[in-house]
């Protein structure tokens, strides 16, 4: 009975190690994700490429309300491709649909774009100045992070809180470590 129990412990042991460290291992890749997400969204590296966030829903299933999309800036722009237009300001928010039909109109190209949650196509064609690039892919729901991080409580509570954690879980892994140096210490010298 004892050997049962014995063995059981340590199975649960190793179980629940594996498990912390998987788990503390996935929330240190999303904190850096956060981290990452934020920086691109709030400063522009390149025009070529941009981090976003989704304000509504026109592009539901494919795209929801609160996601970040990643935009990058090409040549040329085709109907299915789902791009980001539009102007960026304080009032201004840009538009995030797919391309139904492009125009081309003596060398000036235009697309028409239908949100896909929508019934009608947009009411003024896109001009190609307007479009800030193709959308490569799509982080739901990571844009209420992103912007909840951007506010100084909520940085505190989406990097700070993390980090300390982090921090914390270090200082717990070198006393560990240097209780075991000092045993082996006292356990060699005898």
């Amino acid at each position: 009975m004892n050997i049962v129990y014995w063995a059981l412990n340590i199975f649960m042991k190793s179980f629940l190690n594996i498990t912390f460290n998987i788990l503390s291992k996935l929330f240190f890749a999303g904190v850096i994700l956060v981290v990452a997400l934020l920086l691109l969204s709030r400063f522009t590296l390149t025009d070529k490429f941009r981090v976003l966030i989704v304000q509504s829903g026109s592009m539901e299933p494919a795209i929801h309300t609160g996601s970040v999309v990643a935009v990058l800036k090409a040549g040329e722009y085709y109907p299915g491709d789902v791009i980001t237009f539009g102007e960026i300001s304080r009032t201004k928010t840009p538009t995030t649909h797919r391309i139904s039909e492009v125009q081309n109109d003596n060398g000036a190209v235009s697309y028409i774009t239908k949100g896909d949650a929508n019934e009608n196509v947009d009411f003024e064609p896109v001009k190609k100045e307007k479009v800030f690039g193709k959308v490569l892919f799509s982080v739901p729901y990571f844009g209420y992070v992103i912007d909840l991080a951007k506010k100084p409580w909520g940085f505190a509570l989406v990097v700070g809180l993390p980090a300390l954690i982090i921090i914390i879980d270090e200082i717990m892994n070198i006393v560990d470590e240097v209780r075991k140096r000092r045993k082996l210490k006292v356990e060699s010298k005898k």
